[in-house]
């Protein structure tokens, strides 16, 4: 639809522009242009809604509704547009109802059943250098030597879902894992290890932490309690960063056996991301003060090196800073994510340059991303044509609307989560078959199992605006009602076993005899072509749960369908035409489930 849209709205303005903008009014043109057509608020009020006859009626100082009588006149008096368009109504004070042609929909339901990407188009294919849009995304980002948890479950699915959108409209996505993989926690961690292993250290290779997280808790305990342990472990930060062979190699040690944990996180979670660490930018940090100086934008307060935000304040009222360099010399995570910005729409070895960096981090971050983001553009390190983003997200809440804890009030481990999940959906799904006396495989209960419990944390996640906090609930989460995973796959199932029983040769989709006549037809029609301009808002705004939302609305216009119109038992020509409306619906549904990261199932 995403075609006719934008045939519709460059005559609109056309006509615009010719028959009411006068010369002296062409400023004006230029600030109403970009709303001039806009989905309508209901559907019975068409495809497209335009309301800016309500807008010129300042202008002019006439009535919205004169204005939209004279412009309705002119829009049916052009070829282009009566020949999408079925009726053009003035509703309201001066609204225009925008019906296309029944047979301008036939032709794109016909086009995107063929369309591997059931009809959303390639988004800027590529630039003026002939290479296409590179876009980084930057989520995830658990720490060494702590496990993931489930504070680390949004930023993963999250940022996961939106790198696989980008993909979809034809981006090379970048997804990079900034990991915590430097800093002083490395130096506690390391003494702790040589006072462990020191009769091992000869054979790095073969000490094996057995519980990474238990380890990082006592030598933490140790750093907070014991003066000389600390004394230690600071003299190990300056050995490892200045390159001290041995504490490289323990830190290799404890990086990868927190690699180890992550990477089945992962796999789990059916997630791919390319590690690039903040250790990785530690040879960046040095020429970061170096330019902020040479730019003279950077300032010494009492030792520190910032640079004072402008528009940031604090409870006083003064300018905040962001500390690029501590008084002792040491950097922190403002230098960084800056260098890491810089290296990213400057430096990147594998190609061109970065477009877009997307950072997908919980809100408490938002403050600092601001900061960063600040000092960047003053140092001209962000590309007039390129942009940045970040993409906050609340908290994962207890039913209580408290912080998700344990009962001991430790914070839940993210593969205990999952694994609660997939044992509940194991149940249900073992109850379900008991109560329809069915027997099923081993095998078949076990992936089942598998996909319900993973896609419906996924889903339920994904379906919240990410902004606000969610209370997270196995029990509805794992319900077969409502907008959840599992009435999705369910939907997905019952759709799949038609067209299975019904295999329909690609030609008939050709056939002139395809027609509709059913409101109910026409109501899953406009709704399955709206799915190509849910997924472009997304591109723009990153809120995932658009789609959720437009995939739940899908599957109760399909199911009210499906119960109230035949299918099957009618004569050819109306066979063929519903058939390709479950074709698409079930092309439609895999391919969302994909770009949320969930697996489809067959039978359930």
């Amino acid at each position: 639809m995403q075609v006719i849209f934008k045939e519709l709205t460059t005559n609109f303005e056309v006509i615009l522009l010719e028959s009411l903008i006068k010369n002296e009014k062409k400023e004006e043109f230029e600030k109403i242009r970009k709303n001039l057509i806009n989905q309508p608020s209901k559907e019975e009020f068409g495809d497209y809604q335009c309301n800016i006859c309500l807008v010129l009626s300042k202008i002019y100082k006439k009535s919205p509704r004169e204005i939209a009588n004279r412009f309705v006149k002119k829009l049916k008096a052009n070829k282009k547009i009566s020949n999408l368009c079925e009726d053009l109504e003035i509703a309201g004070p001066g609204f225009i109802n925008i019906k296309l042609k029944n047979n301008i929909l036939i032709e794109e339901i016909k086009s995107n059943i063929k369309c591997p990407r059931a009809g959303v188009p390639l988004s800027n294919k590529k630039n003026k250098n002939h290479l296409r849009k590179k876009v980084v995304v930057d989520f995830s980002s658990p720490n060494i030597a702590k496990e993931m948890h489930v504070g680390h479950l949004r930023s993963t699915i999250i940022g996961d879902s939106i790198s696989r959108i980008l993909e979809l409209r034809g981006y090379i996505v970048l997804r990079l894992n900034h990991i915590g993989d430097w800093g002083t926690q490395f130096g506690m961690l390391i003494t702790h290890l040589k006072d462990l292993y020191s009769s091992d250290l000869k054979k790095i290779d073969n000490i094996k932490i057995s519980d990474l997280v238990e380890f990082y808790k006592a030598s933490k305990k140790r750093f907070d309690n014991e003066k000389e342990f600390k004394k230690r472990s600071r003299e190990e930060v300056v050995k490892l960063q200045s390159g001290d062979r041995e504490s490289i190699q323990l830190w290799k040690l404890l990086c990868d056996q927190s690699r180890k944990e992550f990477d089945q996180i992962y796999k789990t979670l059916n997630i791919k991301i390319k590690e690039r660490g903040e250790s990785f930018y530690n040879p960046y940090l040095k020429s970061i003060i170096e330019d902020l100086n040479l730019k003279k934008i950077l300032i010494e307060d009492q030792g520190a090196k910032c640079v004072f935000l402008d528009g940031m304040t604090n409870k006083e009222g003064k300018p905040l800073p962001l500390i690029i360099q501590k008084k002792d010399g040491g950097f922190n995570y403002a230098t960084t994510d800056l260098a890491a910005l810089r290296y990213r729409f400057n430096k990147e070895p594998d190609g061109d340059n970065a477009t877009r960096i997307i950072y997908v981090t919980d809100h408490g971050q938002a403050n600092h991303f601001a900061g960063v983001f600040q000092v960047a553009k003053r140092a001209n390190w962000i590309p007039e044509d390129c942009e940045v983003n970040h993409v906050p997200f609340g908290l994962v809440q207890g039913i209580d609307g408290k912080k998700l804890k344990t009962r001991e009030g430790e914070t839940i481990r993210l593969k205990d989560l999952l694994s609660e999940s997939i044992k509940r959906a194991k149940e249900d799904l073992l109850k379900r078959l008991e109560n329809e006396s069915r027997s099923e495989t081993n095998d078949f209960i076990l992936n089942t199992s598998r996909v319900i419990g993973i896609g419906a944390v996924k889903y339920a996640d994904l379906s919240q605006n990410r902004i606000t906090n969610y209370q997270f609930s196995f029990e509805k989460m794992l319900s077969l009602n409502g907008n959840t995973a599992p009435y999705l796959l369910y939907t997905l199932v019952r759709i799949s076993g038609i067209n299975r029983k019904n295999n329909m040769p690609e030609d008939n989709i050709n056939s002139e005899s395809i027609s509709y006549s059913h409101d109910l037809e026409w109501k899953l029609i406009r709704k399955l072509l709206k799915f190509d301009e849910v997924l472009i808002s997304i591109e723009k705004d990153l809120m995932i749960n658009r789609l959720c939302n437009y995939l739940f609305e899908l599957c109760q216009t399909f199911n009210r369908f499906y119960d109230k119109v035949p299918i099957l038992k009618v004569e050819m020509s109306k066979k063929i035409s519903r058939l390709t409306l479950c074709a698409l619906t079930e092309k439609t549904l895999k391919l969302s489930l994909e770009l949320l990261g969930i697996e489809s199932l067959e039978r359930m």
